[in-house]
């Protein structure tokens, strides 16, 4: 395998470290070019410092001296801001993007790189969310593959790769359920963000944990599973299953269904869209099928978690309503982290801007943007009306 030079965008949250404990294990075969971050200056520098990239990007511009002075000695370059993040993917040094920032905000870099034609390790759910058909396009057009890091989207795509180009008839997304699974909805109802970031399996950021406790990452799931896979809503399956030992399965003509088994851990799908299409050795515990003892599945209470549904019908509807769905969620996650409101507020706010907003049936780019705009603003009053109730 030739070396490869990656650039990691959001290298400071919980995918971006992870990605690195994968480099830290394979220094020969890989090098960092790009390391960005928001806020999270310490850790951006003490990475630096560590795997020394040619660059690195702090996208908070207030911050940036204060990266700058401890790392340009060392020859680091340091820039600031998003624009500087979309302006070096593009570099002839960069051999793959890392695109494991959160939210909206890393669709733009996103959409760099897949128009300088870089393969693209795809963390961020949001941006398939809000642009799906055309970033779908954009990797078409421009010879620039998506491989797709959520363990669930892995689990099909490895699946897929042993399938002989036999046609998919159906994907089944597993689903841990989150830490809510067995609470009645009265309870839920009264969740706490501390309860709520308790996830069962997995080790995930604040945002990303949210989600899980709502299902509406599952919802994004769907719609991620829809682009990527080329396969219409009816045809994808949400299946609660506990252990989080199956990722996800696929389903051909034939009846017959491929799952793809491990234990809960992002870096074995990380090092897999890294190093694709070969698998290297990775340290960590490994799956002895011997002590899984049983696989449960169900399907997912929709009265208790209603997100899951939001997704579907933003599928049904089309256009840009999965964008506005997005943007909806992203303004709700904040505030329930910052005790604004409560947990089922954040479904009901997202419904409410998925209907209020300017339908667009062929959104360009541009509608993208203004959408997500006009629905932050949206719910942001949607926000302030209820907090002022609770307060």
């Amino acid at each position: 395998m030739r070396k490869r030079h990656i650039a990691i965008l959001g290298s400071t949250g919980s995918i971006g470290r992870q990605t690195l404990d994968v480099i830290r294990q394979h220094r020969d075969l890989f090098d960092i070019e790009l390391l960005t971050a928001n806020n999270s200056t310490d850790l951006l520098i003490e990475q630096a410092l560590e795997f020394d990239p040619n660059n690195v990007v702090i996208c908070n511009e207030a911050k940036y001296r204060e990266v700058a002075d401890v790392l340009q000695p060392h020859d680091i370059k340091v820039f600031a801001g998003i624009k500087s993040v979309c302006d070096l993917v593009t570099s002839d040094q960069v051999d793959m993007v890392s695109a494991s920032m959160v939210g909206f905000s890393g669709l733009e870099p996103t959409i760099a790189a897949l128009k300088a034609g870089k393969a693209v390790a795809l963390a961020n759910k949001e941006t398939l969310v809000a642009a799906g058909s055309l970033i779908m396009d954009l990797s078409l057009n421009h010879n620039a593959p998506i491989i797709p890091v959520d363990s669930e989207h892995s689990a099909i795509f490895q699946c897929l790769l042993g399938a002989q180009h036999n046609k998919l008839y159906g994907i089944h997304l597993t689903a841990s359920g989150g830490p809510f699974r067995t609470w009645d909805k009265n309870k839920i109802a009264q969740a706490t963000k501390d309860q709520a970031l308790r996830h069962p399996n997995w080790k995930m950021g604040a945002k990303i944990t949210i989600d899980s406790a709502t299902m509406m990452n599952k919802g994004f799931e769907v719609i991620e599973a829809r682009w990527l896979f080329d396969c219409p809503p009816s045809k994808i399956n949400v299946v609660v299953h506990p252990q989080s030992v199956i990722h996800s399965m696929v389903e051909f003509e034939d009846g017959a269904i491929l799952a793809q088994l491990g234990n809960p851990d992002m870096r074995v799908p990380i090092e897999f869209a890294l190093a694709f299409p070969n698998r290297l050795p990775l340290n960590g515990e490994k799956l002895d099928i011997t002590k899984v003892g049983r696989l449960d599945f169900m399907k997912p209470d929709t009265d208790k978690f209603p997100a899951l549904l939001l997704s579907f019908k933003a599928l049904e509807r089309g256009g840009n309503i999965a964008c506005a769905m997005n943007a909806a969620n992203e303004a709700a996650v904040a505030a329930y982290l910052q005790d604004r409101i409560r947990f089922y507020d954040i479904p009901e706010i997202v419904s409410a801007c998925m209907d209020g907003v300017d339908f667009v049936r062929k959104p360009e780019l541009e509608d993208i943007f203004a959408t997500n705009e006009a629905v932050s603003r949206s719910a942001a009053g949607l926000i302030n009306d209820i907090s002022k109730k609770l307060k």
